[in-house]
């Protein structure tokens, strides 16, 4: 099969360096507490990850990591952004609540108009954007972290359509464990992480994707970034590279096996800011 020629778009993203990474408490089931994080790779793998997509001509903000919050180095679940409106995060575990507050300081700091969320909810890692399909819709996971009472709440802040999602499988947590936006209107999924409600809903939404297998989806192959073209994925996400190349898409990989420790990869990493 051929597809038309897949085009990138520069994107806006924020980060925060692993700083104070560790794994010190486990609530997600990929947290081992007794395998010590090696904390300078941590940070040379993410410098690479910044690198990257800043050499793919993309722009990307630094939050200031906070000593006592480990995990915020998954830069994605402390807000959700689209068309310059901000959804911030209310954390299911109290042991990064305190990471919404840094995350609020910085869209206030820009200037970005912040809604802080009532309801339970992870931000991007419950929320995904696809801005050309159906007029623009956010797809949104339920079921381990954010509360479903949470994607009518953040329908009403962004003034977009809301489609939720059922996860299943602990293993796959958040939505960016289990579905990725490759482009503006397409994505990746594996089919296995929804219950089969949410299955036939996608199915019949996007005949298209890109579906990815356990193994895939096990390798965190789809907690990705794309730019429409350049497909972000880790290292380990080999097989899930060579379908996304199939689609039309170029896969760039980047080892980041010190943040898979924690349950995150790429995507954790990285929150889109959608001006």
């Amino acid at each position: 099969m051929s597809y038309p020629e897949r085009m990138p778009r520069n994107r806006t993203y924020l980060m925060c360096p692993p700083e104070h990474f560790t794994v010190e408490y486990a609530i997600n089931p990929w947290m081992d507490t007794t395998i010590a994080v090696d904390a300078a790779l941590a940070i040379k793998q993410w410098e690479l990850l910044r690198t990257t997509l800043g050499d793919l001509g993309h722009t990307v903000h630094v939050l200031d990591p906070i000593p006592g919050l480990p995990d915020m180095v998954y830069a994605a679940n402390g807000a959700f952004s689209v068309d310059g409106r901000v959804y911030g995060a209310r954390f299911k575990h109290p042991q990064r609540s305190d990471e919404a507050i840094a995350h609020q300081g910085f869209y206030r700091a820009s200037g970005w108009p912040l809604t802080i969320g009532e309801q339970v909810n992870e931000g991007e890692g419950d929320f995904a954007y696809l801005p050309e399909a159906y007029g623009g819709l956010v797809l949104a996971g339920y079921g381990f972290r954010t509360d479903p009472a949470a994607h009518a709440e953040a329908q009403e802040v962004l003034g977009r359509p809301v489609l939720s999602l059922h996860l299943v499988d602990p293993a796959f947590y958040h939505l960016d464990t289990a579905l990725a936006a490759l482009d503006d209107r397409h994505i990746a999924y594996y089919p296995g992480a929804f219950s089969p409600a949410s299955q036939r809903v996608l199915g019949q939404l996007f005949p298209d994707a890109v579906l990815a297998d356990r193994a895939d989806a096990e390798a965190f192959g789809l907690n990705l970034v794309s730019d429409g073209r350049h497909v972000i994925l880790n290292t380990e996400a080999v097989a899930m590279g060579d379908k996304v190349r199939e689609a039309g898409y170029l896969p760039v990989h980047v080892e980041l096996t010190e943040l898979k420790r924690g349950g995150g990869s790429v995507k954790c990493a990285v929150a889109e800011l959608r001006a």
